[in-house]
């Protein structure tokens, strides 16, 4: 299955390099925690970590033909930790998890289910701002008011920390592409849900 390919940096307008560095200066002053977003019981023996971007197509397939089962027969039966951890192509992609991390904790993954299910209706727009619109409606079906959402995708200051945060995970996890596996500490890429299954209980002790 092929993925997504990344190199380097980033460019999402204002909320690029020159935004990252501002965050590294100010961290000492005004720490901001990104939590990555977890699923499952941990005290599971196995721990994966999925590196995806809401704008990427070979993630959302993921989404919809792998991790359904993943989930029924791994992590709510208490056999799979799951981490996800979002990476950023563009500025939609960022956009995206700033609206998806707008709700409580336990919105999130529900958003991350509309936003892949429907990534083909929201990343189409004549620029920006009818992206915007587009999540907005996404919002909305999630339960999000319009100040809500506009407070969340114009905080300049969780953006920056949030790219901080990709940076600093994909580098530690040798992250060079979408959708990405981390089983046990270990890179896996990206694979179908049976050859996944296969891996989880070798590892299962």
């Amino acid at each position: 299955m092929n993925r997504r390919k990344f190199t380097g940096l980033l460019s999402i307008g204002a909320l690029s390099a020159s935004a990252t560095r501002s965050f590294a200066d100010n961290t000492a002053t005004n720490p901001i925690n990104i939590p990555d977003m977890e699923m499952g019981s941990n005290d599971a023996p196995v721990t994966i970590i999925e590196y995806a971007s809401f704008t990427c197509p070979h993630c959302a397939s993921f989404h919809k033909n792998v991790f359904p089962s993943l989930r029924k027969n791994y992590i709510d039966t208490g056999k799979v930790k799951f981490i996800y951890r979002e990476v950023y192509f563009d500025g939609p992609g960022l956009w995206a998890a700033l609206l998806a991390r707008c709700g409580d904790t336990k919105k999130y993954f529900g958003i991350s289910d509309l936003l892949y299910s429907k990534q083909r209706e929201w990343t189409k727009g004549d620029g920006g701002a009818a992206i915007a619109q587009n999540l907005y409606k996404i919002g909305r079906i999630a339960g999000l008011d319009q100040s809500t959402m506009e407070a969340c995708l114009q905080n300049k200051d969780v953006a920056t920390a949030m790219v901080a945060r990709f940076q600093e995970t994909t580098k530690a996890d040798n992250v060079s592409s979408t959708p990405s596996l981390i089983l046990n500490g270990k890179n896996i890429g990206n694979m179908s849900f049976t050859d996944l299954a296969a891996l989880i209980d070798e590892a299962m002790p």
